[in-house]
């Protein structure tokens, strides 16, 4: 009788957590959106909802490890911004993109490794630098480009952001995010690195004592948003064919809004990619759905800041239950 007992609390510890309750609620969405929303289901409409989330998917991962460790970059739109700045202004020299793509990539680990220096070496708050950066890499961007645009492209790169992949409606623009996201993944669950990333978002002062190279795992975190953020820059100039200073505002709450939804946890230290992968078919299909009823951009801000902060109270809220659910089935089917 124990034995089945335990057999079955473990049943209802494996349903019973937020990425499932957040997976049930994105197929009802879905589903929802699917029977009353017109052309949602058209393969038009879904290869341009999956284009929309290409560079809030990227940058998720890098936020992820960030926020599990217990820091955070705000600046990540900026960097954005700045790294498409770059790229556009590199190609409109003439520079072949076997060349532009790793130095842009290159200026994406540059801002990365000034916020982790500031904070890893100064000690500073990650929140602060990172805000300070926000509106510093920015400020870069409209002094090497000022508010012109770039938009000539070469053709190969035009084709990257408008193409999908063979005859299905998956565009190319979502498959760095499709490559990466194993990738953090296996590093997060299955590595040595997402150990101490973990044990740096649970106690900070006890991964020290312990040997782990705190300030340089850090560090490495800030420059791999960086890059990562690059690369979204390319993305972003590809799929829009525009490359400008004031490029994806406000992309630093959507992705913080993923984040938490996906049930990362805002004093680190907690988290899965599973959930954040949920977190952000549940974001697309929401931004999607809003789009498609012709809902205007503020109200669509007010939406995700309702949903950043349901995100931060559900996840916990339903932790607790699922916990005190799990508590008391296994206390009666061990009274039997």
């Amino acid at each position: 009788m124990i034995d089945k007992s335990k057999e079955k609390t473990d049943f209802v510890a494996r349903i019973g957590n937020w990425d499932n309750f957040l997976a049930a609620i994105t197929i009802v969405v879905i589903l929802y959106a699917i029977l009353e929303v017109p052309n949602f289901a058209s393969t038009f409409n879904i290869s341009q909802a999956v284009a929309g989330i290409s560079e809030r998917a990227l940058i998720a991962l890098p936020m992820v490890f960030l926020i599990i460790a217990r820091e955070i970059d705000l600046s990540v739109g900026s960097t954005l911004a700045l790294t498409s700045v770059v790229f556009g202004l590199m190609v409109q020299a003439e520079f072949p993109l076997y060349a532009a793509i790793p130095l842009t990539l290159l200026a994406g680990a540059a801002c990365g490794a000034f916020n982790g220096v500031l904070v890893t070496k100064l000690g500073l708050p990650s929140l602060v630098v990172t805000l300070g950066t926000m509106a510093l890499f920015r400020g870069i961007g409209y002094i090497l480009l000022g508010s012109d645009s770039i938009n000539d492209f070469p053709d190969s790169f035009l084709d990257f952001g408008i193409n999908t992949v063979g005859d299905t409606p998956v565009p190319w623009t979502i498959a760095p995010f499709i490559v990466l996201a194993p990738m953090f993944a296996i590093a997060l669950q299955r590595m040595p690195l997402g150990r101490r990333i973990y044990a740096i978002g649970g106690s900070p002062e006890a991964a020290r004592y312990s040997g782990i190279r705190l300030a340089r795992t850090v560090l490495g975190l800030f420059i791999t948003s960086g890059v990562v953020c690059a690369a979204a820059g390319m993305v972003y100039a590809a799929r829009l064919a525009n490359a400008r200073a004031n490029n994806a505002l406000g992309i630093e709450l959507d992705v913080i809004t993923i984040a938490l939804l996906g049930g990362i946890s805002v004093f680190g230290g907690k988290g899965k990619l599973t959930g954040v992968l949920w977190a952000l078919l549940l974001f697309a299909t929401i931004r999607n759905v809003l789009g498609l009823l012709q809902t205007g951009g503020d109200a669509q801000g007010t939406v995700i800041g309702l949903l950043l902060i349901v995100s931060l109270l559900a996840s916990n809220a339903a932790e607790r239950i699922f916990a005190s659910v799990r508590t008391h089935y296994f206390k009666t089917k061990t009274s039997e």
